[in-house]
């Protein structure tokens, strides 16, 4: 049974592809991207403001560095960003020879390496990779081949590591190994059942999985050992594409959405579509990791 919820404008915005919304429990922010529109936002809600810094190319996720500022996986690759200067720094570019492609979403694993992967930039099947960068920045390739390398996130206990390409349409599992980053045993815990298809992902104190779900119109929580919908939120846009806890106590639920490819009708009925929205999950989150390169 969903479950309507109204959900809290916190920042109002059309993005055209919001997404890569990641809490920061150091500094209280949170960090979220427009893809397309090249643009990373940082915001405090002690204030209620949303600092914009321009990317210069598609942006697709990003995390915090443990030795300060960010790392964004961009059109073009890993890059640092120095947030005092907002001087972008390139790493490394694993697809430099396919143009077409750029990166899509990530998160850093619990050792602290950034693990993102690719799409073509209209989604060609089976276009993409997953990748890591290591501490050291290096990166090696994980998967191949994804369609839409989306959600990534690790239980508590580090050993499993779970993983949505959304035109699979599956939250997949593997057997994980923290001090080296291989993955193996790789299953499917979780399909959907519904509308839409499976975007960003957050995991919870609780080692449950809350799914954004593009065209869906709701962020479901699931088991991933059984596979069972536990709660289906149901929001007032369609094209919901991530979520991330946060707050002083890593329970409030920020949400990002996106309106491309929207007509003036469609966008006057859904006037939250785009901004960036908070939501009562009645459970608590757990804090990202860093970046320890």
């Amino acid at each position: 049974m969903s479950e309507q919820i109204t959900p809290e404008q916190v920042v109002a915005k059309r993005t055209l592809v919001g997404e890569g919304s990641l809490w920061d429990p150091e500094d209280n922010v949170l960090y979220w991207i427009d893809i397309l529109s090249h643009e990373l936002y940082i915001y405090d809600p002690a204030t209620g403001t949303n600092r914009t810094i321009p990317t210069c190319q598609a942006v697709g996720t990003v995390v915090k560095r443990a030795a300060g500022g960010l790392v964004l996986a961009l059109h073009n690759g890993f890059a640092f960003l120095d947030l005092d200067t907002e001087k972008i720094t390139p790493i490394a570019d694993p697809e430099r020879e396919i143009p077409a492609n750029r990166f899509n979403d990530g998160k850093c694993d619990p050792a602290g390496r950034f693990w993102a992967g690719t799409m073509e930039f209209n989604g060609k099947q089976d276009a993409g990779a997953l990748y890591c960068l290591d501490a050291d920045h290096n990166v090696s390739e994980k998967l191949r081949p994804v369609s839409i390398s989306n959600g990534i996130v690790w239980t508590a206990d580090a050993k499993t590591m779970y993983y949505i390409c959304t035109l699979a349409d599956t939250v997949r599992a593997f057997d994980y190994d923290v001090d080296t980053g291989e993955i193996s045993n790789e299953r499917v815990v979780v399909t959907n059942e519904g509308e839409g298809g499976f975007d960003g992902m957050a995991i919870d104190a609780e080692d449950k999985l809350w799914v954004a779900v593009f065209g869906g119109w709701d962020v479901r929580r699931y088991d991933p050992d059984t596979g069972e919908l536990l709660r289906d939120l149901r929001l007032p846009f369609g094209y919901v594409t991530s979520c991330a806890f946060g707050g002083a106590n890593l329970d409030e639920l920020y949400v990002t959405s996106a309106v491309v490819g929207l007509d003036d009708e469609t966008l006057a009925e859904q006037p939250l579509a785009g901004s960036l929205v908070k939501l009562d999950p009645g459970v608590a989150g757990v804090p990202a990791c860093s970046f320890q390169g």
